[in-house]
């Protein structure tokens, strides 16, 4: 027989090693040319690695969680016929999103059955969250439409689902998921993939930035009253716009006048770069947990542009399809918990960024004016800074500066 190695190839930017987060084969398992065999992560992306063979698997190089060097043994597929072993050419690469942030290892209490591997292996893809909303719903997943990658079923999925047909009566529930239910059911949950990277970055973040938030409350009334207004004129034909397109806005002008705030810093090296361009990093929240994906030139753009293109990539986010390269290279982030309520917030920065602007829920409220009391739309900004070199006056007066545009929305059309 002839037996044909896959190795980890080499995905360039200087990336030596990546993080095996899925097998899409088995040994035994039959493989087509370009198939799919294996997902690994490096630190912006899932990578998808194909076959460039048809052929039987032999035998898998790694378990998931575990780290592959380049060059790596990755697979090795029987191809038949004479006797040897070549070595594959490093195949051609996709980039998905990725998939599930943590695989979970059900325990079931005493004198309960675990769920047959038949079950197991006929239940459609989804992330937790997904499964929790589609049992409250009533839905069985197997009836949903999936457009996720390798039929992955999103949390739009399951909303288009619910649109079209309407809630369900709650499926049969599985052995696995009554043991979940049960009082001394416990889960062992081994963190890898996305969810692994995201632990990572954040304790790298706080290990190594001392950071302090400051909150301030912001009248947005007047904001909002112009943004319906532009919206009922013009959002047919322009687009919607949301909060967050002003808030990009106000970013980019306060950023001219406090050029520190959008700076990355090299603690290692000891260097500050200040950046002139504006690339905004946008916290988008998908299936598979926090991505950060980059509206690159914001100050370039205007209002409409920046909101479409800020639609698009979380969009492109959420449905697994973000290029590679649209998650780096951010100066500032902004991060938005509004829709999920909230007063304040300790936004932690996003390393090596010097900053993060927090924006939290808009709220009617009483305030008093010229001896009045009237009613007010305000909302908090809670943004983090780096204190090793962002003073507090600096960021507090950074701030202010974002709030003046904000409750004067006409000064954010004026060069």
């Amino acid at each position: 027989m002839t037996v044909h190695v896959i190795r980890m190839p080499d995905l360039g930017e200087g990336i030596a090693e990546v993080e095996l987060v899925a097998w899409r084969v088995q040994a035994g398992d039959a493989v087509a040319e370009d198939q799919v065999l294996a997902d690994v992560m490096t630190d912006k992306a899932t990578v998808e690695i194909p076959s460039s063979v048809a052929g039987q698997v032999l035998a898998l190089g790694g378990e998931v969680g575990q780290m592959l060097a380049v060059g790596a043994e990755l697979i090795r597929i029987e191809l038949g016929g004479d006797a040897g072993v070549t070595q594959a050419s490093p195949p051609p690469l996709a980039v998905q999103a990725p998939p599930a942030a943590a695989a979970i290892t059900l325990v079931p209490p005493r004198d309960t059955a675990p769920a047959r591997p038949a079950e197991a292996t006929q239940r459609p893809i989804a992330s937790p969250a997904v499964r929790v909303r589609a049992w409250e719903l009533g839905i069985d997943l197997n009836q949903v439409a999936a457009t996720g990658t390798a039929g992955r079923v999103m949390q739009a999925d399951l909303e288009a689902h619910v649109a079209r047909h309407g809630p369900g009566a709650a499926p049969p529930r599985p052995a696995a998921a009554r043991a979940i239910l049960a009082t001394d059911a416990t889960q062992t949950v081994k963190i890898i993939g996305l969810r692994r990277k995201i632990a990572q970055k954040m304790q790298e973040s706080k290990r190594r930035i001392p950071h302090y938030t400051y909150v301030e409350e912001i009248d947005v009334t007047e904001l909002e009253a112009l943004r319906e207004r532009l919206n009922a004129k013009w959002g047919a034909q322009r687009g919607h716009l949301t909060l967050l397109a002003f808030i990009i806005r106000a970013t980019v002008l306060a950023a001219a006048e406090f050029p520190q705030v959008n700076a990355r810093f090299d603690d290692e090296a000891g260097v500050l770069t200040v950046h002139g361009a504006v690339h905004l990093g946008i916290a988008t929240q998908t299936d598979s947990g926090l991505m950060v994906p980059v509206l690159r030139d914001a100050q370039a753009h205007g209002l409409w542009d920046n909101a479409a293109e800020v639609l698009r990539l979380a969009g492109a986010a959420r449905a697994g399809k973000v290029a590679r390269d649209e998650l780096s290279g951010s100066t500032l982030t902004i991060t938005s918990l509004g829709r999920l309520g909230g007063i304040m917030s300790t936004p932690v920065i996003n390393h090596p960024e010097v900053a993060i602007i927090g924006v939290n829920r808009i709220a009617l409220r009483p305030v008093i004016r010229e001896g009045l009391v009237v009613a007010r739309q305000l909302m908090n900004l809670s943004s983090s800074f780096d204190h090793r070199v962002v003073d507090g006056a600096y960021a507090a007066a950074f701030v202010q500066c974002l709030r003046a545009y904000l409750e004067h929305p006409g000064t954010l059309f004026v060069e």
